[in-house]
């Protein structure tokens, strides 16, 4: 395997069994799983909605046909999709990934705008692919300096720089929004595709633009006839509590719309929903192997309509709320804590070294040993490596956040104490 395969944890584990949101590993140790697979698992484990519906199709000895035949899961979950969107005569294609879905985004929106010039955010992750790469803000998951597109960056989740320092939120969108007009006039050659943007940026460590910020941007865009893409790979079905897609908080309707990792919980698939004059644009012909097979499908459709019977967008506004608003309370005590954020069950602690400031990667590692070890499992992000990041399963339940809460809140007293030597009692 690659060495660039990074494992978590100074003696990684191996999950082997799931149910809910609690896993086991290899050496029977139990967990409550705070990352769900990179938010994958997002309804949890062993769920037996989505399991029935895998084994159905299962039965029939179908497990793959490609696009090349009718698939009525495809059809049935794309409907149920478009419908959601809230885009105008949507259309969906699907793929397997969030990669893919951004991929095709891209040459949507490259082949609609005639330009290879695209618009993307700082600190921003879409992905491994050569164009998803291009447009990834963020050196650690950058391998190569060219790309297939002509970038540039805008500002938007970038608050802790000097010249944004003790600005409002709406005089920080007022001074992007002018630096957008700015690019445009400036750095471009017209003619410019879209712009790509994750409502909450997973990899960069869950920071966030202020509300609004989006509508900004669009109101520009639109005057030059500039496409926007959300990258909802992580912020959509509900997740962030207060819009089924991330983007609603922001008061947009893009022009596309791609998805992945929890509509399947845990089996493979993305896709993009845009409106269909973009999507039907193409004129060579276009298939997907893989995208949106017969198990796939069945798991989406049966993970999508637990979502949805269950109200799981409230439970993650509820839970959500108990964990980060606990968090902020309890991490006054702890000068390494910069920041708590985070809307519904899509939030973050990020350290810093108590003495200097500084972004302190070492601190978000031993936090995250610290979870493990008392029975928690977290993830890791931000441009400099220091941000702890968590997205329960949407079906936490009550006990689960209070636990979660406690162990994260023991941890951080477990770390503080072995850096300062005091207690925080």
């Amino acid at each position: 395997m690659p060495s660039w395969l990074a494992l978590n944890y100074g003696s990684p584990i191996e999950i082997v069994g799931g149910k809910g949101a609690r896993v086991t590993d290899a050496e029977g140790n139990g967990y409550l799983d705070f990352f769900s697979g990179i938010l994958t698992n997002m309804i949890g484990y062993d769920v037996p909605e989505v399991r029935e519906a895998v084994e159905r199709q299962l039965a029939t000895g179908v497990v793959h046909t490609s696009t090349a035949y009718l698939l009525r899961g495809q059809i049935e979950l794309a409907e149920k999709i478009a419908g959601l969107s809230g885009i105008p005569d949507a259309k969906v294609f699907f793929v397997n990934s969030g990669t893919e879905a951004n991929e095709t985004a891209l040459l949507l929106a490259a082949y609609a705008r005639r330009s290879d010039q695209v618009l993307a955010m700082r600190q921003s992750y879409h992905g491994r692919s050569f164009g998803a790469i291009g447009v990834t803000g963020n050196r650690a998951w950058t391998n190569i300096s060219y790309s297939p597109l002509n970038v540039h960056f805008l500002h938007g989740a970038d608050r802790h720089l000097p010249q944004f320092a003790g600005m409002s939120d709406a005089a920080y969108v007022d001074a992007c929004a002018q630096d957008l007009r700015h690019v445009l006039a400036t750095a471009t050659g017209g003619d410019v595709a879209a712009l790509i943007a994750e409502p909450i940026q997973g990899v960069g460590g869950f920071t966030s633009a202020p509300d609004g910020l989006f509508a900004a941007y669009k109101e520009i865009l639109d005057e030059h006839g500039i496409l926007f893409i959300s990258d909802e790979v992580q912020t959509g079905w509900g997740r962030t509590g207060q819009g089924f897609w991330g983007i609603e908080n922001h008061g947009v309707r893009p022009d596309m719309m791609t998805f992945a990792k929890g509509l399947g919980n845990g089996f493979a698939v993305g896709g993009v929903v845009a409106r269909g004059e973009l999507m039907d644009a193409l004129h060579a012909v276009g298939l997907s192997t893989f995208g949106g097979n017969p198990i796939a499908m069945a798991a989406g459709n049966a993970t999508l309509d637990y979502v949805l019977d269950h109200d799981l967008q409230a439970n993650a506004a509820r839970q959500g709320a108990t964990i980060i608003e606990g968090l902020r309370r309890e991490s006054a005590r702890f000068p390494m804590v910069r920041d708590v954020r985070g809307k519904g069950l899509m939030f973050a602690l990020e350290l810093a070294d108590p003495g200097t400031g500084e972004p302190s990667p070492p601190l978000a590692a031993a936090v995250m040993e610290a979870t493990r070890e008392r029975g928690l499992l977290a993830g890791k992000g931000g441009l400099y490596g220091n941000v702890i990041r968590m997205a329960p399963p949407l079906t936490l339940s009550d006990a689960e956040a209070a636990e979660g809460l406690a162990i994260l809140t023991a941890s951080l007293e477990a770390v503080h104490e072995a850096v300062s030597g005091k207690t925080t009692a």
